[in-house]
Order: structure tokens, then C-alpha cells, then sequence
């Protein structure tokens, strides 16, 4: 069985507070673009998991949120097959696209499918949160509210069309980080996440990227200023929006033409900002996650 583990962004991120578990509670959009990570599942006589990877710095233990995914299942319902799991990365590590959640979203799809556990969408969200907060969403897809830790969803109209342009920038930046040092306060300037909505509920291309905001852009962009350099380049080249993803360090620009968004990632790859440049469009959900 081969699935396709989509990325996502954050059209709006909002942090309320923190909560007393150490937690954050968040209030985001979230939005599944057309770039993925690739996924074989093959099912073994033999028990056991097999996980491998064609970038030799991924665990292919337990660290490994494939491997978790596909073990959480197993062992529930008690199968006694075993699995090799080939998965190809596409999706930037550690980069603000929930790629490993993912990609253990993916398994548990294929797991599901494979021995006919008979799980629901909801089911697999459910056991989904176990593994991480992204993880239910990932089992979702599409255009959807995030709230609580990410885990509490609302699905949402389709955002309207566009091209993404996503960039990845050569530098890390540690999740743990930015939550660590972002400060709220009475002068922290929170993105209007109902202006948000209604946007993409009324289908408004132009409100929805004029309403893009990550509140975690305080921290990150003043640390690695690059993140600023590659958002302000997209909007010089015609970028309806441009914004963090996530907590980063990827960036992504929305833009209605297609020849302007070329043109903005050509010039992208030449500035040396960029160490990851994609062109894509938005993936609404309703299409299978199985690579037919």
C-alpha cells in the first residue's frame, strides 16, 4: 500500500496562554498543501516493524513517529503480522509543516485499511492525539480550526485557490524555543482569527491573505532575521500575504498568479536565503489519502 502524508500550514496562529500543565493553549487555521512525504506498507509474516528512510539522520526506532503509529495499532487490536514501513521524505524536517505528524497520521490510515480494523476518521483522530497534537489533524486534512493544544478540531470550507510558495530557509529553529521565549502581553499584537474565518468562509482570497498572522513570528524573526528577509522578498514579488508557518522556520506566499509565483521563486532560488523552494497549490480534503 502506498499513501501520501500531505504538509500543512498555518494560515493564522494565535497563542492564548500558557496552561498549567506547560502546554500552550493555541488558536490556529490550518490548511493541507500539496507537498508530501511518500509512504510503502507492507505487510510481513514474520512480527515486528521495520522501519526505513532514505535520509540516514531519521530514526527508525521507536523515536520515530511511523514507528509509534504503526505499533499503537498493532498492539491494540493484537496483530501478529508484522510490518515494513519505506518512508521517503519530502517534507522539510523540523520545519513548521508537521511532517512527522504526518506521516504517523498516514499510518494509522494504512494500518486501519490494511487489516480491516473497521476505525472511523474520528476513531483514528482519536488515538491519533496519543502520538502528538498535530496528529488529528493530519488524519483530517484540509481547511480546518485548531484549538486546545491543536487537538480540538472544527473542519471548515475549502480555502479559497491560490499558488503557495513555500521556503525553507537554512537554519533550525527548536519548537521548544520559540515557546519558551514567546511573551504575551497587553502590547503583543494577536492576529484577528475571526477576520480569518470569515474570509474563508466567504471565499475572499484577498481577505484571507491580508488576515495571515502568526503571533510566534515575535520570537522567531528577531532570532534568525532570515525568516523577515524571505517573507518580506515574497511580498515585493507579488505575494497577495506571506507568513511563518508553524513555529519555523518555513514560510510560505500566497499568490493569485501563477507567473508572479514563478517569477517569486526564481528569485527565491538565485537570493541563497532559501535552502528549500516549492511551488504548490492548497489540497482540499474529500480526495483519498491512498496514492491511487
Amino acid at each position: 500500500m502506498r499513501l501520501r502524508a500531505m504538509a500543512k500550514i498555518n494560515l493564522g496562529l494565535d497563542v492564548l496562554g500558557k496552561r498549567a500543565d506547560g502546554y500552550h493553549d493555541l488558536r490556529t487555521v490550518m490548511q493541507t498543501v500539496y507537498m508530501y512525504d511518500t509512504l510503502d506498507i507492507t505487510m510481513r509474516v514474520r512480527p515486528g516493524i521495520i522501519v526505513e528512510t532514505n535520509l540516514p539522520f531519521l530514526p527508525v526506532d521507536k523515536g520515530n513517529l511511523v514507528y509509534r503509529a504503526a505499533q499503537l495499532l498493532m498492539d491494540e487490536f493484537d496483530i501478529k503480522n508484522g510490518l515494513h514501513i519505506r518512508l521517503d521524505k519530502h517534507i522539510p524536517v523540523a520545519a513548521g509543516m508537521a511532517g512527522g505528524s504526518a506521516d504517523a497520521a498516514a499510518v494509522l490510515v494504512g494500518v486501519n485499511r490494511m487489516f480491516r480494523l473497521g476505525l472511523s476518521r474520528n476513531e483514528l483522530m482519536e488515538r491519533g492525539v496519543r502520538l502528538g497534537a498535530d496528529v488529528p489533524y493530519c488524519v483530517l486534512r484540509g481547511t480546518a480550526l485548531a484549538e486546545g493544544i491543536g487537538e480540538k478540531l472544527t473542519p471548515l470550507p475549502p480555502a479559497p485557490d491560490c499558488h503557495v510558495l513555500i521556503a525553507k530557509p537554512p537554519v533550525n529553529v527548536s519548537t521548544r524555543y520559540v515557546y519558551e521565549h514567546l511573551r504575551l502581553g497587553a502590547d503583543t499584537v494577536h492576529p484577528d482569527i475571526d477576520g480569518l474565518l470569515a474570509s474563508i468562509k466567504s471565499g475572499n482570497l484577498q481577505g484571507m491573505a491580508a488576515g495571515l498572522g502568526n503571533v510566534l513570528e515575535s520570537v522567531t524573526v528577531s532570532a534568525w532575521p532570515v525568516i523577515g528577509e524571505i517573507r518580506e522578498c515574497m511580498l515585493e514579488n507579488g505575494a497577495l500575504g506571506a507568513l511563518m508557518s508553524g513555529s519555523g522556520p518555513t514560510v510560505f506566499g500566497l499568490y493569485a498568479d501563477g507567473g508572479q509565483a514563478k517569477q517569486a521563486r526564481d528569485i527565491l532560488c538565485r537570493s541563497g536565503k532559501a535552502k528549500v523552494v516549492y511551488l504548490t497549490k492548497l489540497f482540499h480534503s474529500g480526495g483519498s489519502t491512498r496514492d491511487e
